[in-house]
């Protein structure tokens, strides 16, 4: 995708994005993912990476856990300061790779897949390594992320269609390069005499993948579960939530 940065996804997608996770994305209750998040955080601070529009980080910050925040999307930080407490969240805007925060945390943490739009494996082990370098002593990262489907992809490609209703289409197109384990994806809502396109790129990893990111940056896989109850995780699963904490001496 031509001319496709850090913050093209949320400046593309803030408007909409909390309507569509709602409908679409999200493969867990956000009370769930807080609850779990709030016993790892202890007494916090926790940081969010690609804090978006807050979806986690309000209910966290809630349930009395202090939260900050990194974004690349002024847009999507935007929408996160219109919501009740948003204004309370410290964000600094800029490529979550770079974890360009000061002090360390006993949580860190991504959701919803969102380690994968960092588009190279040099910038996914760029993150994990800054990301150690900000945990305290016993602290933890964690990311909730898919486990790639390749066989969803015909020739490399694929057409979806995510929701017809009576007033709108929702389509998605994406294309597969398995070599650079990278998928590029647009949706398409057409939605009264609108027309919107929402345009994404990821690169995925493989659970094994992400553990030897790990490895190199100083962590060691602590915990992974196939949800967010921890749920046991199996060649079934969809999805994961892997915890990594510090190898120390």
């Amino acid at each position: 995708m031509a001319e496709y940065g850090p913050e093209t996804y949320g400046e593309r997608w803030a408007e909409v994005y909390d309507d569509w996770i709602g409908r679409y994305g999200m493969p867990a209750h956000v009370d769930d993912v807080a609850d779990a998040l709030s016993r790892m955080a202890g007494s916090g601070p926790a940081l969010e990476l690609a804090i978006g529009t807050g979806r986690v980080a309000l209910p966290l910050a809630a349930r009395g856990v202090e939260v900050h925040g990194i974004d690349a999307s002024e847009a999507m930080v935007a929408k996160l300061r219109t919501k009740p407490g948003g204004h309370d969240i410290r964000v600094t805007v800029g490529d979550f790779a770079d974890v360009a925060v000061d002090g360390d945390y006993p949580l860190i943490f991504v959701v919803f897949h969102t380690f994968f739009v960092l588009p190279t494996q040099e910038e996914q082990v760029r993150c994990f390594a800054n990301v150690a370098r900000h945990l305290t002593p016993g602290g933890v990262f964690v990311i909730e992320a898919f486990l790639p489907d390749v066989s969803a992809f015909d020739r490399g490609q694929r057409i979806d269609a995510a929701s017809v209703e009576t007033d709108a289409l929702h389509v998605e197109g994406s294309r597969h390069d398995a070599v650079a384990q990278r998928v590029d994806a647009v949706s398409v809502v057409v939605q009264d005499s609108s027309i919107r396109v929402l345009p994404v790129q990821i690169r995925y990893a493989w659970p094994s993948e992400l553990d030897s990111m790990a490895q190199m940056a100083g962590l060691r896989l602590y915990q992974r579960w196939g949800g967010w109850r921890h749920e046991p995780f199996t060649s079934e699963s969809a999805y994961h939530v892997s915890v990594y904490e510090r190898k120390e001496p």
